[in-house]
């Protein structure tokens, strides 16, 4: 692999099946020690081009390469156990008659010692040394997916590839499992590509997120920014429920029960949909049942009505019904919060964090 090259490229690959093309010129890199996450709803094509990575498919069109040499192409394709690469999914897949030890070493090549002390450390590595010849079937949920991590690490692989590998465990200690299979990934060096329909886990793993569509890429980027700055309204609400407010724009503005927003690049006359996450409606206490106030920031306080509110814990989540038209608005409050029905409030909406697009059209979002 030459200085600077990644360590998997997929470039412009594309798989059909039944006359659909379900993975459509699907592009991406990954550098060692990197994690990309696919990331969309089932059917998106997601496990189709993690398969053709692993070369379980082949691909109809485009590039497969791994760190550096073509190993899917339309004239060269090289058979899944040469490509150097890992696999990991939500069945684990150990195998019943071996032990602890005999799974990790399953597939290992090398002199005697040299498999045994591959397997002594990532069994250490994964804390479970003392179970080298325990069979799989008495161990947890948690630590059979540890011994996975284990085998499918020993071989050295350049990249590890990764299908919903944590949806079988319970939340708690799924966390805990990530966060220890990421460390030891990145130790280890190999380009990791993890397919998760999770945004939450997609956030938590991930330093590139590729956002899949109907078997496309319609966006990529650091969690951060594919957050932030979602590529259209679908975008932003595969990641977290979201306010919608529509109206007009006209010489670069849009006039809102919540004041104007400024929405250039959207010719007059045109419709445009204005989007904000719950945690971004706010609740203008010092005027509420006084009237409006309009700020910098929040623009105008608009009056609504409680439906319903609910204690999650660590915040409340509260239900409006917008009197402007009916809709229905959700926030998100901090602590115990919980309005009867029938309440009036003033709402407010941080304009710094809504995101502008053309009604029934996926376009890049404009930041406000």
């Amino acid at each position: 692999m030459e200085a600077g090259e990644p360590r998997l490229g997929v470039e412009g690959v594309t798989r059909v099946l039944g006359g659909r093309r379900v993975v459509d010129d699907v592009t991406f890199s990954v550098e060692a020690g990197r994690v990309l996450c696919l990331l969309g709803p089932s059917g998106c094509g997601k496990s189709t081009t993690l398969r053709m990575i692993a070369g379980v498919d082949r691909a109809d069109a485009g590039v497969v390469a791994v760190d550096g040499e073509v190993v899917d192409s339309p004239d060269r394709f090289v058979e899944p156990e040469q490509r150097h690469i890992g696999l990991m999914f939500q069945d684990f897949a150990l195998f019943p008659h071996l032990s602890v030890a005999g799974n990790v070493a399953f597939g290992l090549t090398g002199g005697r010692a040299e498999r045994t002390a591959r397997v002594r450390e990532l069994l250490t590595r994964v804390g479970l040394a003392d179970f080298a010849d325990v069979p799989p079937h008495r161990l947890s949920g948690g630590e059979q997916q540890r011994v996975a991590l284990a085998r499918a690490l020993a071989p050295r692989p350049r990249v590890m590839l990764m299908d919903e590998p944590f949806s079988g465990l319970d939340n708690r200690l799924r966390d805990e499992i990530r966060d220890a299979t990421l460390d030891i990934l990145k130790e280890e060096g190999a380009a990791v590509v993890l397919v998760t329909h999770e945004p939450e886990e997609a956030m938590r793993m991930a330093d590139e997120i590729a956002l899949m569509r109907n078997g496309r890429i319609v966006q990529k980027g650091a969690p951060y920014n594919i957050y932030n700055a979602p590529r259209d309204r679908d975008a932003a609400a595969f990641f977290s429920d979201v306010n919608v407010i529509r109206g007009v724009s006209r010489g670069a503005l849009t006039q809102t029960p919540f004041g104007r927003f400024l929405t250039p690049g959207h010719p007059d006359g045109a419709e445009v949909e204005i989007v904000f996450r719950p945690q971004h409606l706010g609740i203008d206490f010092d005027r509420a049942g006084k009237g409006p106030n309009p700020t910098p920031i929040a623009g105008v306080p608009a009056r609504a009505v409680v439906l319903r509110a609910r204690f999650m814990g660590r915040e409340s989540i509260v239900e409006f019904r917008a009197d402007h038209d009916g809709s229905i608005l959700r926030g998100v409050v901090p602590g115990v919060f919980l309005p009867k029905p029938g309440k009036v409030l003033w709402l407010t909406v941080r304009r710094d964090r809504c995101a502008v697009f053309p009604v029934g059209r996926g376009e890049a979002a404009e930041d406000r």
